[in-house]
């Protein structure tokens, strides 16, 4: 009786170990993509109002949703801010060039 549960238990190991086991992989990509569903014009208003030079502030958020300046554009809501004559202004004075999409 012993020898039967001997070998019952090493055939046991012997299939689990020889079996493959699964393993689940995944790939995660981290985008550096902002959200581009709504342009963000954090410390841009006085600039935008007054027409005057934008504040670094307003600058490091324009350049921050750079990426996403196509998006804008084709987006039939948000095109006309994106395109404006403002829009223009502000990013020759931050140093960004508008998008040739």
């Amino acid at each position: 009786m012993k020898f039967t549960t001997l070998l019952v238990f090493i055939t046991f190991i012997v299939v689990l170990v020889s079996s493959p086991a699964q393993i689940e992989s995944r790939v995660v990509v981290k985008s550096t993509k902002p959200p581009c569903n709504t342009i963000d014009l954090t410390g841009c208003w006085p600039e935008i109002f007054y027409k005057t030079k934008p504040s670094a502030q307003c600058c490091g958020t324009l350049k921050a949703q750079q990426p996403c300046y196509c998006d804008f554009i084709k987006n039939p809501a948000l095109r006309k801010f994106a395109t404006s004559p403002e829009a223009h202004v502000a990013l020759r004075f931050c140093g960004i060039p508008f998008p040739t999409c």
